[in-house]
């Protein structure tokens, strides 16, 4: 497995109503060439995160119609799109869509805690595409189990490619699924719908971080 093929393999698939931003084209928000950038975006990252040797994959579920879709990377929207480079060296990111940087509240839950630890994981979800609601792109759906068959042999290609050792489940419906893999798992409860504090409290944990770590790097990126 090579980041290349892997992007390649992602990119020739396809399903309805479900958004692959590595080979569709958003009428109404991206370039013309953002399936092109989304690529290239997901190609860096991938052997960015091997050259620094990731070992632990924080997973989602799916993507997200205001970051994942956008962006082509798990957890990530296009207001972090700069940081990237600074914490995966070799990664070269570039928005895709048109108009400003748009954010998402989930995005910057994990990003906050990504700028505090020594070694940043991979970031992924279950499935890497957006699922939603027929005749209605900018909505969130669960992924049946029919999407999710389409992938899981490139999940399993992807961590023994990896070598990862430890998946972060972030929420239940990651967690559950990760445990096919025979890893170590570890679930924190997603930020959305409530969930911040206990988010934050469970990477804290996990990662030993002192109290006020992740309202720090908060700050950090608001001055």
């Amino acid at each position: 497995m090579t980041p290349t093929a892997f992007v390649k393999a992602l990119s020739s698939l396809s399903l309805n109503n479900v958004f692959n931003p590595y080979a569709d084209v958003c009428p109404v928000h991206d370039r013309a060439d953002a399936a092109e950038s989304r690529r290239r975006n997901l190609r860096t990252y991938l052997a960015a995160a091997s050259e620094i040797g990731v070992d632990t994959i924080w997973m989602g579920r799916d993507l997200g119609y205001r970051g994942g879709r956008r962006t082509g990377l798990a957890l990530t929207d296009e207001y972090h799109l700069p940081e990237l480079a600074r914490r995966y060296p070799g990664c070269h990111s570039r928005q895709a869509t048109r108009g400003p940087a748009v954010a998402e509240r989930t995005a910057a839950e994990i990003w906050s805690v990504i700028r505090a630890i020594e070694t940043p994981p991979l970031l992924w979800n279950v499935f890497p595409f957006h699922p939603h609601e027929p005749d209605n792109p900018f909505t969130n759906r669960r992924f049946t189990a029919r999407e999710l068959y389409q992938v899981d042999e490139l999940n399993s290609a992807l961590i023994s490619w990896l070598k990862i050792r430890q998946i972060v489940g972030i929420g239940q419906d990651a967690a559950s699924y990760a445990q096919r893999f025979g890893v170590t798992v570890i679930t924190i409860r997603h930020p959305s719908y409530g969930g911040v504090k206990e988010f934050r409290d469970g990477m804290q944990r996990l990662y030993r971080l002192p109290a006020n770590a992740l309202d720090r790097t908060r700050q950090a990126v608001l001055l």
